[in-house]
């Protein structure tokens, strides 16, 4: 419940702040008395769009921890905990990244890595991962989650999920325009009617599905590439492959949304999992 309130209170300050900023350089004002100001409406969809991809690649650290009850290792308290450390250095150090913090959060298994810059990010697993899994398999998911820092996926998404959400804002509303404009053909009007209104609603929705189902479909491409980099920087592909078999008999724990792309999680439906399926993962890493 903790994730699910702080998720929507995110995105609802997100929209406040970008709508402050769009008022403030005029390109909220698109729809004008001579119609559709396509300019305007284009900086509006660029600032919706890639504004709250950003500030959410910002905040997706210090979210996480909260949200997922990150304990960061400071100082390891034992020899499990000084293990995991000198891990991902080693991977840090091998892919030429700085030492990203390291933390330990309570649940079923699962794994994850975020934060903005590839020199401050963090790398967390769970208890359960902990717990399931031999030391080797371990290994080979730290070295997965440590090559998603290294190829720098969490700006890639950004990007990607940013450029989706300026065409989603962009196409709806011209689209919108365009649907009102022909209801009212004729008409002499001050301003859009109910028809652009539940245009722009819809195709909110409608193309922020279609929108997803493509940002799922390069998500699952970098997991494939992930999973070729921890073989990578473990010297051979056999222990990514184990870690795989093993995922594939436990039920991933669940992690915040702006998380599950760079995590490990079953995904419902092929189209819109973020994560290929672990037989298809499997056979890439047998095949390369």
């Amino acid at each position: 419940m903790k994730r699910i309130v702080l998720f929507v209170l995110t995105n609802l300050a997100i929209v406040v702040v970008l709508g402050i900023v769009a008022s403030l350089l005029g390109v909220n004002r698109y729809l004008t008395a001579n119609g559709l100001n396509l300019g305007a409406l284009l900086v509006f969809a660029f600032i919706m769009g890639f504004g709250g991809a950003f500030i959410s690649l910002l905040l997706s650290k210090p979210i996480a921890k909260w949200s997922s009850g990150v304990q960061v290792i400071a100082q390891p308290a034992n020899a499990d905990e000084a293990w995991i450390v000198d891990t991902v250095r080693k991977f840090a150090d091998k892919s030429g990244i700085g030492m990203p913090e390291v933390g330990i959060f309570q649940g079923e298994p699962n794994a994850f890595a975020t934060g903005a810059f590839k020199n401050n990010a963090l790398v967390a697993v769970s208890t359960g991962l902990l717990q399931g899994m031999t030391r080797e398999e371990v290994e080979a998911v730290i070295g997965h989650e440590v090559a998603h820092i290294a190829n720098g996926d969490m700006v890639t998404m950004t990007l990607i999920q940013g450029v989706m959400n300026t065409f989603v804002v962009f196409l709806s509303r011209v689209i919108g325009y365009a649907v009102d404009s022909f209801l009212h053909r004729g008409e002499s009007r001050s301003g859009p009617g109910i028809g652009y209104w539940v245009t722009t609603i819809v195709l909110d929705i409608l193309l922020g599905f279609l929108a997803a189902i493509i940002v799922a479909w390069f998500s699952r491409q970098r997991e494939f590439r992930a999973d070729a980099g921890a073989s990578q920087l473990l010297g051979r592909k056999q222990p990514m492959i184990n870690a795989l078999a093993r995922l594939g008999g436990m039920v991933p724990g669940e992690l915040p949304k702006g998380l599950q792309t760079l995590g490990i999680t079953s995904g419902v439906g092929k189209l819109f999992s973020t994560h290929p399926p672990i037989e298809e993962r499997i056979a890439r890493l047998q095949a390369a």
